[in-house]
């Protein structure tokens, strides 16, 4: 008998183990993922004095972003890619392609030579490597899911889904927390010159631990069951994805929209925002940086606890409470910032909003997958969260650079909006997860 048939109170002492294996398998290639993105974001400044013509220090920070951004426009073609890949040779293949391809890019990026070595291939390598990182991730997502939710036993389904964004918590404050040691250890000059890919090399090291755990994996047995069942496995999951599933493809891209606002408005574009003249706050940089450390070691536990609350409540109640909290929390917690711009009011606020959006992000990654049959999962998962990506995701950090100009809560009022297209959406959403299960 298989995990995911185990009644809740039989052989738990024999589950808990393998259970644990599958969890971490899944949540490595996730969190390393997130740790590339969030160590290029983090040396950006690094990055571009390496990689483009000196002379505009401004001219070179937009290239730098605009290269981050094409991590996110890969991603759709990745989630195409990897997400047929994983409807058609399994969720384990997947999970084992997608952080080879991270590999791949993490590798170009911190061992490509500056431009002033090899000139114009120096963006250029550095343009591929964010084109395998985007591609990787695109496929990422849907996989992790896919596997976990095809894995857990339905009184756990959330819970364990819950530590795909849990280790994202960890790899920001990875990143966050080996930035303050680079920048502590070595002078600026080295910095520059070498100290910067620091970060990569530790992402490479995590490859080799992740490749070996998520080799011991077993395929999943509703996947089994499903390619038993039609014969073969789908040839084409995107395109009967597109004809027989187009409304749930756009309903599940229209609730993802606040999983990305959310994360990236209140959680990566955090440590800019703090410490922008723009938002009239007055914090130092060093300071918006701990209070992000401080924010994503609450958000480890807060997204696995959502996850569990949604077990033991129910989907329909917690992702209710969930989007109504992020209408609701940020724009007064950051209306109570402006109105007292102390240290450990930044502190409390902060993981306030990583608390808030630990409810959503614990809960949605799981009811995310249950929305798409197992023929068309892993795309249809990985599809519909990254074509919400490139809009909702890779320019926000820059909209919300832009928007704090005409009012410093534009963050908040951002999620808000995107918090009233999930309530508005949520009714669709919970009854297509019904018409193939049973929904609290």
């Amino acid at each position: 008998m298989t995990a995911s048939a185990t009644p809740p109170n039989v052989g738990r002492s024999k589950e808990k183990d393998p259970l644990r294996k599958v969890v971490v398998a899944a949540a490595a290639g996730n969190a390393l993922e997130w740790f590339d993105f969030s160590s290029y974001a983090f040396f950006a400044a690094y990055i571009s004095a390496n990689f483009f013509m000196q002379g505009d220090a401004g001219s070179g920070m937009i290239a730098t972003f605009l290269v981050f951004a094409v991590g996110f426009i890969a991603r759709p073609l990745g989630a195409i890619v990897l997400g047929s890949y994983g409807d058609t040779h399994g969720r384990k293949a997947t999970l084992m392609l997608t952080v080879s391809l991270m590999a791949v890019g993490t590798f170009i990026i911190g061992f490509a030579p500056p431009i002033w070595a090899i000139g114009i291939g120096a963006p250029i390598l550095l343009t591929i490597g964010r084109l395998f990182q985007g591609f990787s991730a695109g496929g990422e997502i849907g996989g992790a899911t896919s596997y976990l939710v095809e894995k857990a036993p339905p009184e756990r389904r959330a819970g364990l889904t819950g530590w795909l964004q849990g280790s994202m918590g960890i790899a920001n404050a990875m990143s966050a927390l080996l930035g303050v040691i680079i920048t502590a250890s070595f002078p600026e000059s080295e910095i520059v010159e070498w100290a910067w890919r620091i970060p990569f090399v530790v992402g490479l090291l995590i490859v080799p631990v992740a490749i070996y755990i998520r080799k011991q994996l077993d395929e999943t047995e509703e996947f089994l069951q499903m390619k038993e069942e039609i014969g073969s496995a789908k040839q084409s999951p995107i395109r009967d994805l597109l004809r027989s599933y187009p409304k749930h493809l756009v309903v599940a891209a229209l609730m993802a929209i606040l999983w990305q606002v959310s994360v990236y408005a209140l959680v990566i574009y955090s440590t800019v925002y703090y410490a922008s003249g723009a938002a009239g706050l007055g914090f130092t940089s060093n300071e918006a940086f701990w209070a992000s450390l401080a924010g994503n070691l609450v958000m480890i536990f807060a997204c696995v606890y959502a996850g569990r609350l949604a077990d033991r409540f129910g989907t329909r109640r917690t992702l209710r409470w969930s989007i109504w909290t992020l209408i609701a929390v940020p724009v007064p917690a950051l209306a109570l910032l402006h109105a007292v711009p102390e240290m450990p009011m930044l502190i409390a606020v902060h993981i306030v909003l990583c608390v808030a959006v630990s409810g959503f992000a614990g809960i949605i990654p799981s009811a995310l997958a249950r929305v798409f049959p197992p023929e068309v999962r892993s795309t249809g998962t990985s599809f519909s969260y990254n074509i919400a990506a490139i809009f909702f995701a890779g320019f926000t950090p820059a909209l919300m650079t832009w928007a704090i100009g005409f009012t410093p809560l534009a963050t908040g009022i951002y999620v808000a909006l995107a918090g009233l297209v999930a309530l508005a959406t949520m009714p669709v959403f919970l009854r297509m997860i019904a018409s193939r299960e049973s929904v609290d």
